[in-house]
């Protein structure tokens, strides 16, 4: 319906003007403003003021493409026409600003947004009657020309994203209709001057993304008809001016990392016309004000990163259908409301220290309420307490391809998948030990849902990499948080690669992606810029750092400190993004994998094999006793184990306490208890799989036919994974009559059966272990070192 109309009125439009005429002196001023701009397809054979008919007004379909010259030709008695507005948006246009404008007497309207133009402002527009001036998402630079405060009919100065710098000129303040001034992500410095408190008129005001100094200026109180105010990472130092409250047509305050000493929350029960509300990273102290009544009709309230302390009052219950309520990274203490718990959606108490007492039992999340380290006792302990009692086992490295499914990366190292889509609030456990904490919703982005991955378009030139083709993104705080981890020197490596914006000469590529990285709560990186960093947009980049885990958990935050554009190439891009990471050990772990093997663990389970060994050897010894010496002789030839070696035997063969530990290690074979040969020193720090993988490998090294006994590499192989084991099935020709024949034959109890209580007597754990291995040498001189280069000995 929308296109109908603007058709059906540019086509009157047209109809009208078919008589009127364009001056030939405004007709050349087009010309050269379109050379200057590198507009290249205006066709002067054809009537500018023509419409659409004439191609100088175009209908799209694209969202934000604006390409219009308009003109009014009422004048005399409509038979001349004047160029009013210049609309010519997200073109890529590579030009420079025209000071031909100031040739059009009648323009009043100059959008030249979302293009790739230079340079600086012309100081010759200071002549024009322009009533609104957009040059959003340029790369235009120097300062703004004191002369722009000639423009007296000047409403709205826009020139956020662009490169213009030094301080604001004082002549802005002869601007007294001025009622929007939106300066963001530029490099302004120096205060503000104090000529801008005249300006009644100023109902929109954003100076986030700069380099100012000074403070807040109270002078804002003064602007009755400020709707819309955006401080965020400006450069200004708090407090927040107190008087804020009298501004009772505000609808939208963003005010967030400011400079300077803690200040209380100011009032602001006061500004009941208030959709959102942020105040992030304020330096807020003191306690929340008791009630929120007058805050009816908020979506969004944002007190989070702030020193706020005390419970959450009774009176916060007035917002409990308030869309999004952030209150992580404070000092909020006492109990969690009940009405959070049972009703509340999109809550965000993370990094807090509430008292609640089953914190365990609800776990980091409660429907929509994110309460990840959100208690008093997280910073006492090492994994967070709503986590508290889930760890399976201890891990020593850590792969998440973030936003992306599970890859394969050198068909080696296995990256888990991070696909949820996330939410506003939300703590998600992504892995056996690992999960996330996400905070923030896309502001501004006309979205009705937020999405918080994000992928890479076939039209950015991405490296065969998978880990890179997609990403996790959040528009505040994004924690990666792993716990169950082994104590120890780490490399956290975390991997990015900038894919939101593009790499050509358009505005698509003008974006800027600043946000911090925390490690372990430290900030170790300030501002930090993808592009930059790797050197281009769709280029990989690792950023190494080295951990100290101390409390067997890793904590990765990356945080939004408000920098960055937010409207290239559209608006609600911005905020931290990651698309992998990987954690590996700078030391010898007890277990990688299956991989490595500690040398406590390979103690303990190799006393359990040599008892095996012994357990066989005495038997098939006892049977052989009992045949033809010919016979005997030929099966002790086939017994020929290779896996032990003749100082091993005959070290047994002294020692009777060795005999009684063989009993104890078959007898547990036949009840399915092999795991308890491993020396109970170890308590549960070894790994049960490794040590069943060695005690099994070691029957069948020692298997009375030598066909059936594996080589040595195949030996290794188990050992490091690499084949899998078959079940060891027990040798159905030894008995429990032939441990009891070995153990009275040599302990000299001929024709006595021995009882399972008296060989149970018999057993000796600890003592014989230790003059076992002490007893070795334990290598098999036949074997090259290269059958034992996966075994690494930890000296720890």
């Amino acid at each position: 319906m929308f296109v109908v109309r603007f058709l059906a009125v540019f086509l009157l439009f047209s109809l009208a003007s078919a008589a009127a005429r364009l001056p030939d002196d405004e007709v050349e001023a087009l010309r050269k403003i379109g050379k200057t701009l590198g507009k290249t397809d205006w066709n002067f054979s054809a009537d500018p003021c023509g419409g659409l008919s004439s191609g100088w007004v175009s209908a799209s379909f694209e969202t934000g493409y604006y390409n219009n010259v308009t003109c009014n030709c009422t004048f005399h008695a409509h038979t001349v026409c004047h160029v009013t507005g210049i609309r010519l948006r997200a073109q890529s246009l590579p030009g420079t600003l025209p000071p031909e404008i100031a040739r059009l007497p009648f323009l009043q309207e100059l959008d030249l947004s979302r293009n790739y133009l230079s340079g600086p402002i012309p100081p010759e527009w200071g002549s024009t009657k322009l009533a609104n001036i957009s040059l959003l998402g340029n790369r235009l630079s120097g300062p703004i020309p004191k002369e722009l405060g000639n423009i007296s009919t000047l409403l709205e100065l826009v020139i956020e994203v662009n490169n213009f710098s030094g301080s604001l000129p004082p002549e802005l303040g002869n601007l007294t209709n001025l009622s929007r001034l939106l300066l963001t992500s530029n490099n302004f410095s120096g205060e503000l001057p104090s000529t801008l408190g005249s300006i009644t008129t100023m109902t929109d005001f954003r100076v986030s993304d700069n380099h100012f100094t000074g403070s807040i200026p109270k002078y804002i109180e003064n602007w009755p008809k400020l709707i819309k105010l955006a401080i965020q990472a400006s450069g200004l130092s708090g407090p927040i001016p107190s008087g804020i409250g009298r501004l009772t047509r505000l609808n939208d305050v963003r005010i967030s990392d400011l400079n300077g000493d803690p200040s209380p929350l100011p009032p602001i029960n006061t500004l009941t016309n208030l959709k959102t509300l942020i105040l992030r990273s304020c330096n807020i102290n003191g306690t929340l004000p008791e009630s929120f009544e007058g805050l009816q009709n908020v979506q969004t309230i944002d007190l989070s990163f702030n020193k706020i302390t005390g419970p959450i009052p009774a009176g916060f219950e007035a917002l409990k259908k308030v869309d999004r309520i952030y209150l992580a990274g404070n000092l909020l203490n006492g109990a969690v409301p009940s009405w959070m718990l049972e009703e509340g959606e999109n809550i965000d108490l993370s990094y807090n220290k509430f008292t609640h007492t089953n914190f365990q039992d609800i776990g980091c999340e409660a429907r929509s309420i994110n309460l990840f380290a959100s208690s008093s006792e997280d910073n006492n302990s090492g994994t967070v307490s709503c986590l508290a009692g889930t760890c399976p086992k201890t891990w020593y490295s850590l792969y998440i391809n973030c936003g992306g499914k599970e890859d394969l990366v050198n068909r080696t190292i296995k990256y888990d998948a991070d696909t949820n889509t996330g939410k506003s609030s939300l703590f998600f456990q992504g892995g056996e030990n690992w999960g996330f904490s996400n905070t923030g919703s896309f502001m501004d982005d006309d979205r009705s849902t937020d999405d918080y991955i994000t992928l890479s378009p076939p039209s950015l030139p991405m490296p065969n990499l998978e880990l890179y083709k997609s990403a996790r993104i959040s528009p505040i705080s994004l924690t990666y948080y792993a716990y169950c981890m082994g104590n120890g020197n780490y490399t956290v490596s975390l991997h990015f690669a900038e894919i939101e914006f593009s790499d050509d000469k358009t505005y698509k590529s003008l974006g800027r992606r600043l946000f911090d990285i925390y490690i372990q709560g430290k900030l170790e990186v300030k501002d930090f810029n993808i592009a930059d960093a790797a050197g281009g947009v769709g280029k990989p980049f690792v950023q190494k750092f080295t951990v100290s885990v101390t409390n067997g958990s890793i904590e990765i935050r990356l945080f939004w400190a408000g920098k960055g554009t937010n409207s290239v190439p559209m608006r609600g891009i911005y905020g931290p993004l990651i698309s992998a990471i990987s954690v590996d050990p700078d030391f010898e772990p007890p277990s990688i994998g299956g991989n490595v093997i500690s040398a406590s663990t390979l103690n303990g389970i190799m006393a359990a094999v040599v008892f095996i060994i012994i357990l066989v050897f005495g038997v098939s010894r006892w049977r052989g006793s009992q045949i033809k010496k010919s016979t005997l002789e030929q099966e002790l030839k086939d017994i020929d184990l290779g896996t032990i070696n003749e100082t091993c035997y005959i070290s047994a063969s002294r020692q009777k306490s060795f005999v009684s530990l063989c009993s104890q290690a078959y007898i547990l074979k036949e009840g399915g208890n092999l795991l308890e040969l491993v020396d109970p020193r170890l308590g549960s720090k070894f790994n049960e799989s490794e040590a069943m993988t060695m005690i099994n490998i070691a029957i069948q090294c020692t298997n009375i036919n030598p066909a059936d006994r594996p080589s040595m590499s195949l030996v290794v192989s188990m050992l490091e994974g690499k084949v899998a084991m078959e079940e060891v099935v027990s040798d159905p020709t030894i008995s429990k009559q032939d441990v009891n024949a070995v153990l009275s034959k040599l302990y000299g109890k001929k024709g006595k059966t021995t009882s399972e209580s008296e060989i149970q007597s018999m057993m000796t754990c600890e003592s014989e272990t230790q003059s076992m291995l002490k007893d070795g040498p334990w290598t098999d001189s036949s074997n090259t070192d290269s059958d034992y280069h996966n075994i690494i000995l930890d000296s720890k």
